[in-house]
């Protein structure tokens, strides 16, 4: 607290002086952000055509329009900051990406075990955001800009009630029946390769 009242003391030019590395941190960390929401959406779009539960796709498509709300929060962020809206590419947010459409297509088509890896594709997104946007709240909150703090508090919270819709979607069905899924496969692959190892038995009983 004595921190932050030292520095609400300072003029703006002796504030971009003194906290200048900090500050370049924070506005990279909103340009970074900026980026990677405008890139999540489309993501957002692509998997919610690929679940096969309703529940999933409904998430998904809620939190598809949340994202178009972020990234309005973060033009108005740099309006109070009096920056020009501008993209830095979110090198975390790409790979997440990246990852995303691998395992997500590695999976079968129309499945539960698609939606479960779907789940946890997004939520690693989630997690990201998360600490992004509380590590620059408190940033914000630091050097006393509160309109900016109150902005980014409200998608925090948003990013963490998609999480935790997804986390509950996941416990309530998807990840037990992707799991007897799975089962099912391992079973019918076992059937076929006893049906095998029978039809070669008695070929050979007869050839003796």
């Amino acid at each position: 607290m004595q921190y932050s009242n030292s520095i609400s003391t300072l003029s703006r030019e002796s504030l971009e002086t003194k906290f200048k590395p900090l500050l370049k941190f924070f506005t990279d960390g909103i340009k970074d952000l900026y980026w990677a929401e405008k890139a999540i959406e489309p993501v957002l779009k692509k998997n919610k055509s690929l679940a096969l539960t309703d529940e999933l796709a409904d998430a998904l498509e809620d939190h598809e329009i949340q994202t178009q709300k972020h990234v309005l929060r973060l033009e108005k962020i740099f309006q109070k900051l009096n920056i020009k809206p501008e993209t830095k590419k979110c090198e975390a947010a790409a790979g997440i990406i990246k990852e995303a459409d691998e395992i997500i297509g590695a999976t079968p088509e129309k499945s539960m075990t698609r939606d479960a890896v779907i789940i946890i594709a997004m939520q690693k997104m989630e997690h990201y955001e998360i600490a992004s946007y509380g590590g620059l709240l408190q940033i914000a909150l630091t050097f006393n800009m509160n309109q900016v703090a109150d902005l980014l508090e409200k998608t925090l919270n948003e990013e963490e009630d998609a999480d935790l819709h997804l986390t509950d979607i996941a416990e309530s069905y998807i990840n037990l029946e992707a799991a007897e899924e799975s089962n099912t496969e391992s079973t019918g692959k076992d059937n076929d390769e006893q049906a095998n190892a029978d039809k070669k038995l008695r070929s050979e009983k007869a050839q003796a």
